[in-house]
């Protein structure tokens, strides 16, 4: 099955339905019973903007949360769901990690299994998300991993989890840097003037830091990164 999507800043709601016929143009057949909308306004912004949302759209399901490739927002953009989503499965699968030291596993191969498959779970696609964990997020997070501690699953030499995510972001970051032909390369700004004026000292990068505008932005990978040990 193709899966479609397309998202609109505020100002071009008006165009929703012609985005809607381009997707179904480009699709042999549209079920319109598994699309849906999305509504994202920041919550948190310290001023308060009354917005009136635009009517829904004929015949689509207007949401407040939602799943994109495995990751679930809220249309206030909270991870909150997801991070209890993550530790639901893991916690589950924590029992299987039981049942295998019942039936005589020693506590190295345990602590590899815990590391390959419940730390893959936590992490998948941290970079996309991890950004907007709010504190009680990144809290549970921890708690859950300190839990397994007690259980000897966690190998000794395990870093913290924020730790481990800012290792993601920046494996990644570098890749998007080299490749120009990656996927995210073409959200990178332009290079700084002074990079290309003077002979700076080595710098994490040599883009221009573009201005944050919202929590969206502030939050968004490619923003925290360009910031991210800048000076």
């Amino acid at each position: 099955m193709k899966v479609s999507s397309a998202s609109l800043p505020a100002v071009n709601a008006s165009s929703r339905q012609a985005e809607l016929d381009h997707i179904q143009t480009n699709n042999l057949k549209a079920n319109l019973n598994k699309y849906a909308e999305i509504v994202f306004v920041d919550n948190k912004r310290r001023r308060k903007l009354e917005i009136q949302p635009t009517p829904p759209l004929p015949n689509i399901n207007r949401v407040t949360v939602i799943k994109i490739l495995g990751v679930t927002f809220t249309n206030s953009l909270s991870v909150a769901e997801h991070t209890h989503r993550i530790i639901s499965s893991c916690a589950q699968a924590l029992y299987a990690l039981r049942v295998l030291r019942a039936h005589g596993m020693d506590d190295s191969s345990l602590q590899t299994i815990y590391r390959s498959v419940i730390i893959s779970k936590l992490t998948y696609a941290s970079s996309a998300w991890w950004g907007f964990t709010s504190a009680t997020d990144r809290q549970r997070l921890e708690a859950f991993i300190r839990r397994s501690h007690r259980s000897r699953f966690v190998p000794p030499d395990l870093p913290a989890f924020a730790d481990i995510c800012l290792s993601a972001d920046k494996k990644l970051f570098s890749a998007v840097i080299r490749d120009s032909d990656h996927m995210l390369h073409k959200l990178l700004p332009p290079l700084s003037t002074a990079s290309q004026s003077y002979n700076l000292r080595e710098r994490k990068h040599n883009y221009s830091l573009p201005l944050r505008t919202g929590r969206l932005s502030a939050h968004n990978f490619i923003q925290r990164m360009l910031y991210l040990d800048v000076y």
